[in-house]
């Protein structure tokens, strides 16, 4: 029977493809930022009405979220879907050099166009094999804005829409394909904005130097980093920060104003909440050196990831039966002339699949879910290794090349969820995996109730790429 319903899948995705194929282009055509993807989110919106989804946005304060549900018994599947953009990785499709449509502008630099139209496509071509089959189950679309940022899926956490969930499955384009089961460390972004008093440079004494308050934190955050618990080296705890806003900008004047922009990752939760707390204490004691005010702005914070092996197992079988993506000659001489020009050795596209197993990978929030329910995900190739978020990226995810991705990454989404649903033992399984690797911990969100989704924090940079 589960054989049936994988043909009838694979013939329903090939036969409907062009449907969501035009999707993709209408988000890479239109980057918007996170918690700006408003179109991206009316076109989703709409696509999965059209096809019986029912659709509610604005959910957990933030206008560009949505869940899109189908069905209203049995087990819950859970998907994720993604669509924001980065700034500043605006790209032609069809140059094999760097080729901005708009300088400067915004693009779809890790692919999202080509993650949230699969995911899209995958549910929709589910949804039509529940009915096709008489299969109960209930599918759970879950828009998720500003990945980019970290933002989107801890807030939704936060608020309670992961609950009750039997399962999650996601993917993401990558420079490789794998289906293993990864881990990723817990997040934070914090921004510290200290307050001064401005002055003539010539009597500095009347001021107080917020920007003396910054570099004072950056030497003590420096310092710190020798007493922060060391990791793995395949999630290694770091701390990165700059600053984002310092001022007056005239050399003349004592700034009164100064702010950093801080990252945190670190591999367990705990090690994340102790340094985070000592990282303030840095923040607040410069400031007391330095006589001025400082305000702790939390933009995120999100969990550690927990990899489940009995579902990742399942994804690789079907990831195995279906292959890699099939590029064309032609798609692999663009690459290589691409990797050419960014300096890097013209290997082409990676076409094999690697061993299953344990492994780790950068941040993601997508952790938010595997913290609720049993969570797998995968990567498959769709644009050349070089460092991602580049131009190399935004040119693959508007070319036929993601395409080709997003044909064969619905193929393994959809199946996978076919086979999982198949042997109801299977989540039991993957259940009592989770609750062994949760050890007694429940998901309790890491957000402060005061922080609020930073909405407006990118709309002055699309209003300047996008007056419209």
């Amino acid at each position: 029977m589960n054989t049936e319903i994988k043909a009838y899948l694979q013939q329903w995705l090939r036969n409907n493809r062009q449907e969501f194929y035009q999707l993709a282009d209408y988000i890479w055509d239109n980057p918007e930022l996170g918690l700006e993807e408003f179109k991206a989110c009316t076109a989703i919106k709409k696509l999965l009405e059209k096809h019986g989804f029912t659709v509610a946005t604005g959910l957990a304060g933030m206008p560009t979220s949505m869940i899109a549900s189908y069905g209203s018994s049995g087990p819950k599947v859970g998907i994720n879907v993604e669509y924001d953009c980065l700034p500043g990785l605006s790209q032609k499709a069809d140059s094999d050099h760097p080729d901005p449509v708009i300088p400067g502008a915004p693009g779809q630099g890790c692919g999202h166009n080509i993650l949230g139209s699969t995911a899209v496509f995958a549910g929709v071509a589910l949804r039509y094999a529940f009915e096709q089959f008489g299969i109960n189950a209930t599918l759970k679309l879950f828009g998720s804005p500003a990945e980019e940022f970290s933002v989107g899926k801890p807030h939704m956490g936060r608020a309670g829409l992961y609950r009750d969930i039997d399962f999650f499955i996601d993917w993401h384009p990558w420079n490789y394909n794998r289906a293993d089961y990864d881990t990723c460390n817990s997040v934070f972004s914090v921004k510290y904005h200290w307050r001064g008093k401005t002055a003539h440079g010539a009597a500095p004494w009347e001021g107080r130097s917020a920007m003396d308050a910054g570099m004072l934190f950056g030497h003590a955050v420096e310092i710190l980093r020798e007493h922060l618990i060391s990791a793995p080296a395949d999630s290694a705890n770091t701390v990165n920060y700059n600053f984002s806003d310092t001022g007056p900008e005239f050399p003349n004047i004592v700034p009164d104003r100064a702010s950093i922009w801080l990252y945190g990752r670190f591999n367990e939760i705990a090690q994340a909440e102790d340094a985070l707390r000592r990282i303030t204490l840095c923040a607040e004691g410069a400031a007391m050196a330095t006589e001025t005010m400082v305000e702790r702005e939390i933009l995120t914070f999100t969990h550690n990831k927990l990899p489940n092996k009995t579902l990742s197992q399942v994804v690789h079988r079907n990831f195995t039966a279906y292959g890699p993506p099939d590029f064309t000659t032609e798609e692999q001489d663009f690459v290589k002339g691409m990797q050419k020009n960014a300096g890097l050795e013209p290997a082409g596209l990676d076409t094999a699949l690697k061993e299953f197993g344990p492994s780790g990978t950068c941040i993601c929030d997508t952790s938010e879910f595997s913290w609720n329910a049993p969570y797998t995900t995968f990567w498959m190739t769709m644009a050349p290794a070089g460092g991602w978020h580049n131009w190399m990226v935004t040119a693959c995810a508007g070319n036929s090349i993601g395409k080709k991705t997003m044909d064969k990454a619905s193929l393994v989404m959809a199946a996978s969820v076919a086979d999982i649903l198949s042997e109801p033992d299977l989540i039991a399984k993957a259940k009592d995996e989770l609750k062994e690797r949760l050890n007694g911990r429940t998901y309790q969100g890491l957000l402060p109730d005061a922080v609020k989704p930073p909405l407006g924090m990118n709309k002055a940079i699309m209003q300047k790429y996008f007056p419209q």
